[in-house]
């Protein structure tokens, strides 16, 4: 049968493959973000997991009178760093469907 000796080396590559796409996601969920916003009044923290891990509010942020203004800040900060983690992941996880031609529009 011809042929048979492509289709194991296809098999191994899509394995390392996929064992290197493992370890990429992994090392992702490991690695920490950081946002601000308001010149630094607010700084938000975020695991590669986009779970939020920290959030720092300077004191001058806090105005009794203009709580709109830091609930604005927060999520200016918040927004921005899930949009890191999003852009990194794609970043990262994209070099691994790079220039294969997958039918359908795959990935």
């Amino acid at each position: 049968m011809r042929g048979g000796g492509n289709m194991n080396k296809m098999m191994k590559q899509m394995q390392k493959m996929q064992k290197d796409m493992m370890k990429a996601q992994e090392e992702l969920q490991e690695m920490s973000f950081e946002a601000t916003a308001g010149g630094g009044m607010v700084k938000i923290t975020a695991n590669g997991k986009k779970e939020i891990t920290d959030i720092e509010i300077n004191e001058e942020a806090v105005d009794p009178d203009d709580v709109e203004m830091l609930q604005d800040l927060i999520l200016a900060a918040t927004n921005e760093v899930l949009k890191q983690v999003e852009e990194k992941t794609n970043d990262t996880m994209g070099q691994f469907t790079k220039g294969m031609n997958l039918p359908g529009g795959m990935f």
